[in-house]
């Protein structure tokens, strides 16, 4: 007679199985969100610890992020989900503090821009102890693995923000470094007081452009502001208008491989009552109205659609929305998305609120 010995189980498995037993529908995780949202094997989230002032539009928001943070390079940036008036926002910013800093802290900077629901919201009324939705860090707007030995940015507005990161990461010491910064004004310049002394200490030569007294920089001035500019390994970023005449330019001098740009998209939802739901995997698009549940309107259409509880509570029923705004049908909260941002939602209690996209 063979007999089989089972192992048992850990003492921790049986509690958290008695555990769920007990607060089923609500499950323990759902608890530890509350007390611990940034533990290991949560959804990545952060802490805001800091909101400093660098200009009189622009601040650095320092944050905690969960212990699921890998890490970034200098010039990646992070998705950042807040909610503003009930709306679940995503925006990306660039990261720019030190990689592995010793306090496990990362920082964004971010400009306010005019209408900029999130950008006006971080810079002027976000405060310390606030919880905020993250992504792993992205981008290749990156220093590749062998330094080069001359490098030029070229940068305006909040586009010195991924640049700084490279800056403080040490890229200084380590090449001959040229930054031609635009901004409207001396006090407008982000970062201003570090990047001056960095170039009085001779760590790097630094041209601002003060537009509103020297006017908008004219890419052929680079002729003259840094003559060897087409010899040097570039980085540009910034408003749309300054990129595509360097991308014309240094197409025009045959040296396009010399140049790397980073363009900041523009993001614009319109929530609505209702709306277009495509499913884009099975390439069927419906009219959806505001009270029914994404997941009754696509079975009713055909799609094949994970499901669980119908309730809310299972979360079976989480698929990718792609772009769009769908609401929340328990609590008329808004969430939106532009592709690329990751956003989940639960199709059972969610509904369209303005053409949207699901990944199914």
């Amino acid at each position: 007679m063979t007999t089989t010995v089972r192992p048992k189980a850990s003492f921790r498995h049986r509690l958290l199985r008695l555990a769920e037993t007990v607060t089923t529908p609500v499950l323990p995780g759902d608890y530890l969100d509350m007390v611990a949202p940034l533990r290991a094997g949560a959804a990545l989230r952060g802490r805001i610890v800091a909101v400093r002032a660098e200009t009189r539009d622009a601040a650095t928001v320092v944050i905690q992020p969960g212990r699921g943070w890998r890490g970034h390079q200098p010039g990646q940036y992070v998705r950042l989900g807040v909610d503003v008036d009930g709306v679940r926002q995503w925006r990306a910013y660039s990261i720019t503090s030190v990689p592995g800093a010793t306090d496990r802290h990362i920082a964004i900077t971010v400009k306010a821009i005019p209408d900029g629901k999130v950008s006006n919201h971080l810079v002027r009324h976000i405060r310390p102890g606030t919880l905020v939705q993250l992504d792993q860090a992205q981008g290749d707007f990156v220093l590749p693995d062998t330094t080069p030995e001359r490098v030029l940015f070229l940068t305006a507005g909040s586009g010195i923000t991924p640049v700084m990161g490279m800056l403080r990461a040490g890229l200084p010491a380590r090449a001959d470094v040229v930054l031609v910064h635009s901004a409207p004004t001396r006090d407008d310049v982000i970062f201003g007081a570090e990047l001056r002394a960095l170039a009085e200490r001779g760590a790097l030569r630094l041209i601002e452009r003060h537009t509103d007294t020297d006017g908008q920089l004219g890419v052929p001035e680079l002729d003259d502001l840094v003559p060897d500019h087409a010899e040097r390994q570039t980085w540009a970023c910034g408003p749309v208008g300054l990129l595509d005449a360097v991308e014309a330019h240094w197409a025009a001098r045959g040296i396009a491989d010399r140049l790397h740009t980073e363009r900041f998209r523009p993001t614009v939802i319109s929530a609505g009552d209702g709306g277009t739901v495509t499913f884009t995997r099975a390439d069927v698009t419906i009219e959806a109205d505001g009270a029914t549940p994404i997941l009754d309107a696509g079975e009713n259409a055909g799609v094949l659609m994970p499901s669980g509880c119908r309730m809310g509570i299972c979360f079976g029923c989480v698929v990718p929305l792609r772009q769009g705004a769908v609401r929340d049908l328990r609590n008329g909260d808004l969430t939106t998305a532009v592709p690329g941002d990751g956003v989940l939602i639960q199709t059972c209690v969610s509904a369209a609120a303005g053409t949207c996209d699901i990944e199914l």
